[in-house]
């Protein structure tokens, strides 16, 4: 096992303070995860040892989708013409391309369907013409929110790659949690340097909500640190 240094990733805080309680959010470095890698040996090898009684492992939903073999190449993915219109109209960001290019947003219309995508595209210009913001992807659903492209920080391969959003993420969750011995709650958790989200855990609604709060910052980073999963734990 490679276990963390207890150090943050660059540019990020180790420690947080939320509702009056402090939290390390240690990052756990690993291999490059491939689609021909075993979820369960990454768990066990990088996490299962590292984890302590009381703490919450957080394991992003790539790693998660990219075993479940929800990765697909560029050159894999043939847009048809909606997909090239649509993603014309989506607002891209440093921190993620989202459905903001014709590949993404042809895996969102396999992924959501057509109708629901042009619903949420079009209740989405008329609402953005009054300065409301959001209102595509919550209309489109997480399945759409969990959709990533590639930006210029992603890792190769996936730097030429579409990831899906995991399947059964509560399931898996509650998996790695025997994984791990029960030691400690599990989250699959979509989170980018805009916020997060929290597709499945062993955690209750308020659990939850908090860890959204503490991941607000994406301590894992956005770019080629290799840290696809961590470990909050109170100090």
């Amino acid at each position: 096992m490679q276990a963390s240094d207890g150090k943050a990733n660059e540019g990020k805080a180790l420690e947080v303070n939320v509702d009056g309680t402090s939290y390390a959010r240690i990052p756990l470095k690993t291999k490059v995860v491939m689609p021909e890698d075993d979820l369960d040996a990454v768990i066990t090898e990088y996490a299962a040892d590292a984890v302590q009684p009381g703490d919450i492992l957080f394991v992003t939903e790539k790693i998660v989708a990219i075993t479940q073999g929800r990765s697909y190449r560029l050159d894999e993915i043939k847009p048809r013409k909606l997909a090239l219109f649509l993603s014309k109209y989506v607002t891209r960001t440093p921190y993620g391309i989202g459905l903001g290019m014709p590949e993404t947003m042809e895996m969102a219309l396999r992924e959501c369907g057509t109708p629901r995508i042009l619903f949420a595209a079009a209740v989405a210009a008329v609402t953005k013409a009054f300065g409301r913001k959001g209102d595509f992807y919550r209309i489109a659903g997480d399945k759409a929110r969990a959709i990533d492209g590639p930006t210029s920080g992603t890792i190769p391969p996936y730097n030429q790659a579409v990831v899906l959003g995991p399947k059964n993420p509560r399931g898996v969750a509650a998996h790695v949690q025997t994984l791990i011995g029960g030691k400690a709650e599990v989250a699959i958790v979509d989170i980018n340097d805009l916020g997060g989200n929290i597709l499945g855990s062993t955690l209750d609604r308020a659990g939850e909500d908090r860890l959204v709060r503490i991941l607000k910052d994406n301590p894992l980073g956005q770019g080629h640190q290799s840290t696809p999963m961590g470990i909050i734990r109170a100090v």
